[in-house]
């Protein structure tokens, strides 16, 4: 068999490049060499079954938290107290008010930050300027 990739000798040690320009280590006989990542992309080309995504965990309604609260009723009017459910006590209450969570407020960049400091001193010295202004014309 005639060897089909390009290889090279460092130190002693043989090189061969796999088809996707990765150079391997190999023995003084090898003629073809495959790395690790293109094995990998093979396998799973071949087998999908093995690499299904994960289905994705589904959200039950309630909000983050709710299981560590003193008493939660869902909209069902299934209640808990402290994660754990009160069939007795089923659509007895009403459900429980969920408060908006607050987003983080938004990182400005350092262009926006020197910006707004400089439209800020603009300002400042408009009214620095109006009350000098004022001044002179009273006299």
């Amino acid at each position: 068999m005639k060897q089909t990739q390009p290889e090279y000798i460092e130190k002693g040690v043989r090189y061969m490049m796999c088809n996707c320009g990765a150079y391997i280590s190999v023995g003084e006989t090898a003629i073809n060499v495959v790395c690790g990542t293109c094995t990998n992309m093979r396998m799973m080309s071949k087998f999908p079954e093995l690499h299904e995504d994960k289905k994705k965990r589904e959200s039950t309604g309630r909000p983050a938290g709710w299981h560590f609260m003193a008493e939660f009723v869902d909209k069902d009017g299934n209640v808990f107290h402290k994660g754990e459910e009160q069939p007795d006590l089923k659509g007895t209450l009403s459900p429980t008010k969920i408060k908006p969570k607050k987003k983080p407020a938004k990182r400005r960049s350092k262009e926006e930050i020197l910006l707004a400091r400089h439209k800020k001193k603009k300002e400042v010295l408009k009214k620095a300027k109006k009350r000098v202004n004022d001044k002179i014309k009273r006299k």
